[in-house]
């Protein structure tokens, strides 16, 4: 998220929450595509981790940017920590290790994801190769330590840095040592929201496997095919994971809103600083625990927003849905994702035939085939076959809904096309991560060093 909410309107009660999700309805005439991307920033001599400050750092690429798109600049404190395009079409953004982020427009088709993507990597690119700076595309960081990643100077990651080891094992690896690659997707009613909730949901598990690419940890193998995927199951498991609760065939935003009522919160901002708040949950600063403690200590819908920003289901409920499962990777990766899950739900044909897939699943099974991925990909077992059987079906769904949805380019080519590269995974068997590892086996020599040439933008 490039920039947390200022809304100081007050909530009087808990109807007002419920009606902020249920205010992201929209016409399927209106339902856009926002694809998130990150990657990590090294120095191509040495590939060592880029720090924010100094002349060749985190800092100077972003006011480097600034200069070059005109783009509004975040602040943090007097420091520079993302930019935002001036009519909200669009925002770059800091993870806590450096890794850089597009949050990119709400846009109507795939090739405008890909070519705002494109567009986006080649001005990146622009600014920080004479910095002697590449990006690299992978889920997992595949060679600095904890110890060695730099921390990005921004007041939310503070708050998180010192809360995470109190709730889990791995939340600090997710914050400095993984990237993503996500999309935002529009729902035009509650039912709505329900059927594609509980559909990728499901799904999710998948995507993981299908985008596995963080086998790396400390320059050598660490067992796994999507470490990322792995370290989410340890994170802090009151605000992430599969959450059972929206398996219910009457799951609705009310059921949302009263879990995320109970989940701590990390922070409020008044007068430009941030305030801890990890110790209480959101429904106690409702009913006044904040009261003595913060300016204005009474909640607003802009604490709300945050509140909602900061939890991390496999599938994330704001104003919109929040695809969350798949590792970051090379860049036709970025198109890929969107493609798949945009053919899975804005099709009602194809959304129907991955409903009655996996109708059946039960809570238990797709909770057994995430604990699974990340070791074994698309080799995970589920039921009497494997998630690459199931994947052979999912992707044919994919590839209906995208031709059906007829979005072509002015070459007179549909989105099917950016599906190519899930349909590699699928029919060699193997995910992006075995090859990487078989690499490492092979011709790179028992190093990781080649990763840093071969999955480089």
């Amino acid at each position: 998220m490039a920039r947390d909410t200022t809304d100081f309107r007050p909530i009087e009660g808990i109807d007002e929450l419920v009606e902020h999700l249920a205010e992201g309805n929209k016409p399927r005439e209106k339902w856009r595509i926002g694809t998130e991307h990150e990657k990590f920033p090294f120095y191509v001599d040495g590939n060592a981790p880029v720090p924010y400050g100094g002349e060749r750092g985190i800092r100077a690429i972003l006011e480097g940017m600034q200069n070059k798109l005109g783009w509004d600049p975040i602040m943090d404190d007097g420091r520079i920590i993302g930019l935002v395009e001036p009519t909200g079409q669009g925002a770059i953004s800091l993870e806590p290790g450096g890794q850089f982020e597009l949050s990119g427009a709400p846009l109507e088709t795939i090739h405008q994801t890909c070519r705002e993507g494109n567009a986006h990597l080649a001005q990146v690119r622009e600014i920080a190769e004479p910095m002697g700076i590449r990006f690299l595309g992978l889920g997992g960081s595949p060679k600095w330590s904890l110890a060695e990643t730099p921390k990005m100077p921004k007041s939310r990651y503070e708050i998180m840095t010192r809360y995470m080891p109190k709730v889990g094992t791995k939340g600090l690896d997710m914050m400095y040592r993984t990237c993503t690659i996500q999309v935002n997707l529009d729902f035009e009613s509650e039912a709505d929201m329900r059927r594609k909730m509980q559909v990728s949901l499901k799904l999710q598990p998948l995507s993981t496997a299908l985008f596995a690419n963080s086998p790396f940890t400390d320059s050598r193998p660490n067992g796994l095919q999507s470490w990322r995927g792995d370290i989410w199951r340890d994170t802090d498991n009151q605000r992430s994971g599969l959450l059972e609760f929206c398996f219910s065939p009457d799951f609705g935003f009310a059921d949302y809103v009263e879990w995320a009522l109970d989940v701590p919160m990390y922070f409020v901002i008044r007068d430009g600083r941030y305030h801890d708040m990890t110790h209480i949950t959101f429904r106690q600063f409702m009913a006044g625990a904040a009261r003595n403690e913060v300016p204005d200590g009474l909640p607003t819908m802009g604490d709300w927003a945050n509140h909602l920003s900061t939890l991390f289901p496999d599938v994330r409920l704001k104003r919109f849905l929040e695809m969350r499962g798949a590792d970051g990777g090379p860049w036709r990766r970025i198109c890929a994702l969107p493609a798949f899950w945009v053919g899975l739900l804005y099709d009602e044909v194809a959304l129907d035939a991955a409903e009655a897939l996996t109708s059946s699943w039960t809570y238990k099974e797709v909770l057994a085939m995430r604990n699974a991925v990340p070791e074994l990909g698309i080799a995970a077992p589920f039921r009497n076959t494997t998630l690459r059987e199931v994947a052979r079906d999912v992707m044919a769904i994919s590839r209906t809904g995208l031709k059906n949805r007829g979005k072509k380019n002015r070459d007179g080519y549909d989105e099917t096309s950016f599906l190519n590269t899930l349909d590699e995974v699928v029919a060699r068997g193997t995910t992006t991560a075995e090859e990487m590892l078989s690499a490492y086996h092979t011709r790179w020599g028992g190093s990781i060093e080649p990763v840093f040439m071969e999955y480089a933008y």
